[in-house]
């Protein structure tokens, strides 16, 4: 191939991908317009939107480009949630909270196990929901379905999670400062506890910052804290997977590119040589990709499958969600964390 004909071929190879991205786009823009006008969940408008348009999921000219949406813009989109974190805010929690937040993410993944037992689900289920209340809801259970193999019920349960736990969130960002107010804590404690347990960063921003900025700020790190063992939790599922299967000759998962980039970014985001700016354009970027993302999955995903999981799915989720809540209080109340 010359050099005259390469930028051609490049633009064949992506015609292909233009009409579904188009739609996984109009989607995506269309959700981000009714939320900042409703002050509703952005995530769950761009799944209901993109589930209407389902009939489009097969479609000879949509295909590829939803396809792509639902997997290369989604890794890009969690890739860059690295530029969100710094080493140093991190750090300046303290080794308790280090402590406490790992061991919550470790005992609501664990809980998400035994729900998933006692409700009759599978250990996919178990994983999607547990990682996606633990560390960063829609964001995790979208990075944690890249990496677990799939089958025939993986998109439908990574929905099914998403709205699950967006829903979750939005209750939580309403009752959790109540709760925390009625129970007299102080205002980093309040945070603490605010972004130890709402599982999606947005609803954690808001919910922190609506007692005080004390609490909000609190709020925040603690759940960038959460973000930044998403790339530990992935690397520990991968291997897990490939120690459990050891068929000869079999293909073995390897670490994806994006956890890689992720970390990458968080590394150089702590040196502090990245421009303002430039994290902002950047985070703004990473929310875009996670909502088209978003969107092309519900294209995906019919109603109908949706509505046939059952009651179980959702007691799995809630299982999760009060399990988190206590043993956050329960360290509060320990005496464990100084905050």
């Amino acid at each position: 191939m010359t050099q005259d004909t390469a930028p051609a071929a490049r633009l064949a190879a992506l015609r292909p991908l233009i009409p579904g991205l188009t739609l996984a786009a109009t989607v995506a823009a269309a959700a981000s317009f009714l939320g900042e006008h409703y002050g509703a969940p952005v995530m769950l408008f761009a799944l209901l939107i993109g589930m209407a348009f389902n009939f489009l999921a097969t479609d000879g000219a949509c295909a590829p480009g939803i396809g792509f949406a639902s997997r290369t813009v989604l890794r890009a989109g969690v890739a860059l949630l690295g530029l969100r974190l710094t080493f140093g805010d991190l750090a300046g929690l303290g080794w308790q909270s280090v402590v406490a937040v790992v061991g919550l993410i470790a005992l609501t993944i664990g809980t998400g196990f035994v729900g998933a037992k006692i409700f009759g689900r599978q250990w996919r289920f178990a994983l999607l929901t547990g990682g996606s209340v633990a560390i960063c809801g829609a964001s995790a259970a979208l990075a944690l379905s890249a990496v677990i193999p799939p089958n025939d019920k993986l998109e439908r349960n990574t929905l099914f999670t998403v709205v699950a736990v967006t829903a979750m969130s939005t209750i939580a960002m309403v009752f959790y400062p109540v709760l925390f107010g009625l129970l007299d804590l102080g205002d980093r404690t309040t945070g603490f506890l605010i972004g130890a347990t709402i599982h999606d960063v947005a609803q954690v921003v808001g919910a922190g910052y609506s007692g005080s900025e004390p609490a909000g700020d609190t709020a925040t790190v603690v759940k960038l804290l959460r973000v930044a063992m998403l790339p530990v939790v992935l690397t520990i599922v991968i291997l897990c997977l490939r120690f459990a299967d050891a068929t000869p000759g079999a293909e073995r998962p390897a670490l994806p590119w994006f956890v890689v980039i992720f970390a990458a970014l968080a590394a150089i985001n702590s040196t502090g040589a990245i421009p303002q700016p430039v994290l902002d354009g950047a985070s703004t970027l990473s929310r875009a990709m996670l909502v088209t993302a978003i969107a092309a999955l519900g294209v995906k995903t019919s109603l109908k499958a949706m509505v046939e999981v059952g009651g179980g799915h959702l007691g799995v989720v809630i299982l999760e969600t009060l399990v988190l809540l206590g043993a956050a209080l329960a360290l509060v109340y320990s005496g464990f964390l100084f905050i």
